[in-house]
Order: C-alpha cells, then sequence, then structure tokens
C-alpha cells in the first residue's frame, strides 16, 4: 500500500487558497475569473514540472497526464473543480484537484508501476457562481450520454447562453471564448479514451465527523426535486383594508409551509432532508399586502417512493385555499439517484480497509460532476469528513492530515483499477 505525501498536500492547500482569497479566511473564485487562471496556472506549473502532458478542451476543461507501460490502455482520470461559491472555503472542489494532482506527484516520485495512463483534471464552472447551472461543464460533455428526459438542460447551446450574475450582460459563450485556457473540442474526456473517473471530495455535512470516521466511501447521489410553490391573492394597502378581507400571499404562503413540515416530518425518514431556500415576493413592498408569492422546496432521498410520498403531499397544497388564495405547484429540477458503478467502489473500500483508516459508507446530498459523468464512464467518490459539517463558507476546513488520507485512498483505488480493471 502506498500513501501519499502530508507535506505536499499542505503546500498545495496553502498555496491554492490564495487565489481569490477573500480576506476571511476563504475565497471567492468564480470559474473563468482571474482568480480561476490563477489557480489553473499552478496546476499547470505543478504538473509540469513532473512531466505530465498538459490538455485543455473546448469548454476549458483542463487534464494533465503521466503515460503507463501500456500506450494502448485507457487513462483513469481523477479530478473535480476548482472555482466557487461567493465567500467559500479552501477544499470544496478543489480538494479533488488536488489530491488528483497528488497522486501523480506520489506516482512519479516513488517511480509506481503503472499500465494505464493517469490523467488529474479540472472541471469548468461547477459551481456556476456567476454562470448558471451548476455543473455545467461536466453536464455539456457527458450531454449525449444522459437519459433523454433531462438531456436539453444541458444542451450547449442554451448553456452558452447563461448570463452572469455578476454584470447581467456577460455570456458564458462569451467569456470562454477568449478564455486563456480555452482548448479543442477533440480534447474532451470521453468514453473511448477514459476507462473510469474518481472524484475526492470534503462531505460537505458532519455525519463522517459525528461517526468518527476518517473517509467515507461513497456510494451513491441522492436523487433530488425542486418544486416551487406559488400562491396568487389581490394586492391592497397595508393600512386602510381589514384583515378578514385580504388574500394576503405571503400568509399563505408562510401557513402552507408550517403545513409542509408537519405533513413531510409525519412521515417518519430521518434520512429525507428538504429545504425552502429562495422566496419571490411582489411587489415587495412594506406598505402594501402581497399579491404574489412563491418559494422553493428542495427535496433529496435516495429511495424515489419517499420522494414520491413528498411530491404527493405537495400536490394537496392547490386542492384548499391559503388565507383566500390560490396556489400552484411546479417542477423546477428533478434527478435520479445515481449509484457509482460498483466494481470502483469495493476498490475504495478495499484500500481504505488495508490502509488502517477509520471508514464507513456515505450516500451524498450535494451534486458533483461525477454523477452527470457516470453515464458515460464509470465513476465512484471519495469523501473526507469537513470540520463542524460546514461546506460552502469561509470556515469550511478540514485537515491537512485528512486531505492526504482521503488521497492516499484514491492512489491505491486507482492502482487496483490499474491492475485488475472493472
Amino acid at each position: 500500500m502506498y500513501t501519499c505525501s502530508v507535506d505536499r498536500m499542505s503546500d498545495k492547500i496553502r498555496t491554492f487558497a490564495q487565489y481569490g482569497d477573500a480576506g476571511h479566511g476563504g475565497i471567492t473564485r468564480y470559474s473563468l475569473s482571474e482568480a480561476a487562471i490563477q489557480a489553473r496556472d499552478e496546476f499547470v506549473k505543478r504538473m509540469t514540472a513532473i512531466g505530465a502532458t498538459i490538455e485543455t478542451d473546448d469548454l476549458a476543461n483542463m487534464y494533465a497526464t503521466i503515460p503507463g507501460s501500456d500506450p494502448a490502455a485507457k487513462r483513469i482520470v481523477m479530478g473535480s473543480h476548482c472555482d466557487s461559491v461567493k465567500n467559500g472555503g479552501n477544499y470544496d472542489g478543489i480538494l479533488g484537484v488536488m489530491s488528483a494532482m497528488e497522486v501523480l506527484e506520489t506516482v512519479v516520485a516513488e517511480g509506481i508501476p503503472h499500465k494505464h495512463p493517469l490523467t488529474a483534471m479540472i472541471w469548468t464552472n461547477e459551481e456556476g457562481s456567476e454562470f448558471p447551472p451548476c455543473m455545467m461543464c461536466s453536464g455539456i460533455a457527458s450531454h449525449d450520454y444522459m437519459p433523454e428526459r433531462f438531456r436539453d438542460n444541458f444542451a450547449e447551446e442554451k448553456m452558452m447562453k447563461s448570463v452572469s450574475i455578476v454584470d447581467c450582460k456577460t455570456t458564458f459563450g462569451e467569456k470562454l471564448s477568449t478564455f486563456k485556457y480555452k482548448g479543442e473540442k477533440k480534447n474532451r474526456i470521453n468514453p473511448d479514451q477514459y476507462l473510469a473517473m474518481f472524484e475526492t471530495h470534503i462531505e460537505q455535512g458532519p455525519i463522517l465527523e459525528d461517526a468518527g470516521k476518517d473517509i467515507g466511501v461513497v456510494t451513491c447521489v441522492l436523487g433530488q426535486m425542486i418544486y416551487r410553490v406559488k400562491f396568487s391573492g389581490f394586492a391592497a394597502h397595508a393600512g386602510t383594508f381589514p384583515m378578514k378581507k385580504r388574500h394576503d400571499a405571503f400568509h399563505a404562503a408562510a401557513e402552507a409551509l408550517c403545513w409542509l413540515h408537519t405533513e413531510i416530518d409525519k412521515l417518519g425518514y430521518e434520512d429525507l432532508v428538504y429545504t425552502t431556500g429562495e422566496v419571490v415576493i411582489h411587489p415587495c413592498v412594506n406598505t402594501v399586502i402581497p399579491d404574489y408569492f412563491d418559494f422553493s422546496i428542495d427535496v433529496r432521498h435516495e429511495d424515489p417512493e419517499v420522494l414520491n410520498k413528498v411530491r404527493e403531499i405537495l400536490f394537496k397544497l392547490p386542492e384548499r385555499k391559503w388565507q383566500q388564495c390560490d396556489c400552484e405547484v411546479v417542477l423546477g429540477w428533478n434527478r435520479d439517484t445515481v449509484y457509482w458503478n460498483k466494481t470502483l467502489v469495493g476498490y475504495v473500500r478495499d484500500s481504505v480497509n488495508e490502509l488502517g483508516y477509520s471508514n464507513m459508507d456515505i450516500n451524498s446530498g450535494a451534486g458533483h460532476d461525477a454523477q452527470y459523468v457516470s453515464y458515460m464512464i464509470p465513476t465512484t467518490m471519495i469523501f473526507a469528513p469537513s470540520e463542524n459539517g460546514l461546506s460552502h463558507c469561509e470556515p469550511e476546513h478540514t485537515s491537512d492530515e485528512l486531505c492526504t488520507k482521503a488521497a492516499s485512498v484514491m492512489l491505491n483505488a486507482v492502482l487496483k483499477l490499474d491492475e485488475k480493471g472493472l
């Protein structure tokens, strides 16, 4: 069994944290930004130093490859993304890139024999922080292999028209066209040249830390559905219109949301999570009774039957009036549970046990590039614990030692795949 270098990992963590430093311990590093270029320059510098060949594709996804002993063998790719949310942390996404780099650096430094070419990768625009949606470029690259029912969500032409939320005018395609690392379409990841993909990531939740485990052996990404729940009343003056005559859309939404929590909780699934994170109100004036209000509800669970039970509850909302307002429930987005390749999961599990690291099976409630790639080539993930369960915020932290353990697990799982195949 091989182990990666804590010293090298520590150096990478501190170096990449400089690019997009927000001044409060975290980063703001939007995809295609100057900070993203700095991070990619660092990637190129370090990978070139170990003799890796650098390629970029037309989506600015980056590939650093060291050859294997068999020139006809397919590549084994490892990677994640280097972009962040606004005021994000120093681990989400970039740990997967640093872990992939560390695997290649360890293989070269220790002269570890391997048959397949090994590739470290950076995906473009995973977060979708400036140009939505998230997982954009893995979605585009995997588009032709996705189930037809949601394939159109990542049609390349549509994605290129995504408008910046920063200046509200520049499109993703426009910014990509002049980006330093835009390359050629022929370099895109594909099933003819790539055998499988591994992605290391922080957990983004508290489960591993609460269980006292070093590593999460990830089995799947949970199914998800997002609905908009919309209420329509009428506007009137806040100071003159009697309470009993009001059709207050905000009050209606508040009442309905409390009812939803009660009814969904009655289902009794402790591993079911649901969130209202976005609202729209009109006219949003303190002296006017709202005539319109809608909120999002994001529901996640592995079992589609559980999601269907929640859906049945949601569809009961329009059957009644809420504070004399009409209600409409509209689907915004859904995805199936994505299960990782069982052989790759087995290699991860065997590797972590042979290394002697404490571990547990775990699913991912968050989405990742790997979930779309899994429709194209066999894929799996490895989790490192998140301190206090925090992610997508500046206090996000995972110790250097745990980051290195996650990279070591990936290294050995990759070597098992290299030797034994799928």
